[in-house]
């Protein structure tokens, strides 16, 4: 059943609408709840091709659903149709105001909203991409002090890797904050790049979705193959940065396990077809974040690894 959980009116007689899709058992089993959102940044799409594809694979196996998936495809719908990150009437961060103690402006009552319309669910999947300038291989980032609260579900959801860190997916402001704080358990999942749709990490995905889902009796039918992911914190990351202007030529692939001293690649200069800088792989490891925009200046990121030694 689709329902509008916010609808706000805006100039020029347009109005502002966040739909929830709810998908319910006809016998339920388990009074559980997941909440499944994407969209809060506008040119992050990896999640509505996930969307797409679970209400597409629930609905045509009704008889294995066990519980109810809410499912929010679209939080920031004005970003998502005009290719913006950020909100576009304000050019706000969707992810920094969802802990608002006081929501008075647009984007901070439709945060409250989304917040309080899911509150109360069993575990929630907030989904995302990388930006225009990174590929990430498909992860959970958790808060170091959420780690023993969320890592047995971080890990049903069949990606790579778990990095530990202070990410800002998850810091303040995020949706994810606001409903741990709530009681929800709250997954933020990133993976590929912005402005795209990688089908292989959103089927990647999926697969950890519907296993979440089974593990926690809202889903019958088990899913196989569930690989175990990557630990990580901040100590066993490796950040791999420019040391010159240019155009960087990768010489790796995305997920791929190098020895120490291995050449990632290369920074360019096409004017004078020099080489500026060769980058190496400071330690053994996977590069699980390769740069994907090749224009970098002094101290774009072009990779993070994994230490090996970590493993």
């Amino acid at each position: 059943m689709i329902e509008n959980i916010v609808e706000i009116k805006l100039a020029a007689d347009e109005v502002l609408t966040i739909k929830r899709n709810s998908l319910c058992s006809v016998n339920p089993e388990t009074e559980k709840r997941v909440a499944i959102v994407t969209g809060i940044h506008g040119d992050e799409l990896e999640g509505q091709y996930i969307c797409y594809e679970l209400v597409k694979r629930i609905t045509a196996n009704m008889q294995h659903l066990k519980g109810r998936v809410d499912i929010y495809p679209a939080i920031n719908p004005l970003g998502i149709e005009s290719a913006c990150r950020e909100i576009p009437t304000s050019a706000l961060d969707m992810n920094r105001v969802f802990s608002a103690p006081d929501p008075a402006s647009i984007s901070e009552k439709v945060a409250a909203a989304v917040v309080a319309d899911i509150k109360g669910a069993s575990v929630c999947v907030d989904i995302h991409a990388s930006n225009i300038f990174i590929r990430e291989i498909p992860q959970v980032r958790i808060l170091p002090r959420d780690s023993d609260y969320l890592m047995r579900y971080a890990k049903m959801l069949n990606t790579d890797l778990v990095w530990v860190h202070e990410s800002g997916a998850v810091g303040g402001g995020s949706l994810a904050e606001a409903l741990i704080n709530e009681g929800v358990p709250t997954l933020a999942v990133e993976m590929g790049v912005g402005g795209r749709i990688s089908v292989l990490y959103c089927e990647q995905v999926l697969h950890g979705i519907f296993n979440l889902m089974n593990n926690l009796g809202v889903w019958a039918e088990p899913e196989h193959g569930i690989s175990h992911p990557m630990i990580s914190s901040d100590g066993e990351v490796h950040v791999v940065h420019a040391s010159d202007a240019g155009v960087f030529i990768p010489h790796v692939e995305h997920n791929m396990w190098l020895s120490k001293g291995s050449e990632i690649g290369e920074i360019v200069t096409p004017i004078t077809g020099t080489v500026v800088q060769k980058i190496t792989a400071p330690e053994s490891g996977v590069i699980f974040s390769l740069r994907e925009y090749p224009i970098v200046s002094e101290g774009s990121t072009i990779a993070r690894m994994l230490s090996m030694g970590s493993m």
